[in-house]
């Protein structure tokens, strides 16, 4: 079950670089209709820079993106973990929910941007992944030497 469980992480990893991808369109092409180039300040400006510059829907992709590097990284910690030492078929379905719901949460994020749902969709992955967590350390700590293979 080991390759089951790392599949939702690498699903995760290209979803996240398919959002990497998503930023160019509406970032460039905001910056193209940029009347005022001096409001981009000095060379080499910085995505955060464009903020206030560029219509706050151009900013959402990479908002997305930036999200997809924090919190997900536990993920991809507690499935290395899980797939380790012996992922269970709920671990699994676990990890599938964390990532359909991330998923979700970008889809919304960059499309819609409502907070209210958002939230919504941020603290039910939350909550799945504090599960996975909690089942990672029992898994871990509570492990038997015992049965080890020699």
């Amino acid at each position: 079950m080991q390759a089951q469980m790392l599949a939702p992480a690498a699903v995760l990893v290209v979803w996240t670089i398919i959002v990497l991808f998503w930023i160019i369109p509406p970032r460039f092409g905001s910056l193209a209709k940029v009347q005022d180039k001096s409001k981009l300040g000095k060379k080499g400006v910085r995505g955060s820079d464009l903020e206030g510059v560029i219509p706050d829907k151009a900013n959402w992709p990479a908002h997305n993106h930036t999200h997809l590097h924090e919190q997900p990284t536990l993920f991809y910690a507690v499935s290395a973990i899980l797939a380790i030492v012996g992922a269970g078929a709920i671990d699994i379905m676990l990890a599938w929910g964390y990532v359909a719901l991330r998923i979700a949460h970008s889809l919304w994020q960059i499309l819609v941007n409502k907070i209210p749902v958002r939230f919504m969709l941020f603290l039910a992955s939350t909550i799945v992944l504090a599960v996975l967590a909690v089942r990672a350390v029992i898994a871990t700590a509570f492990a038997d030497p015992s049965i080890a293979p020699q």
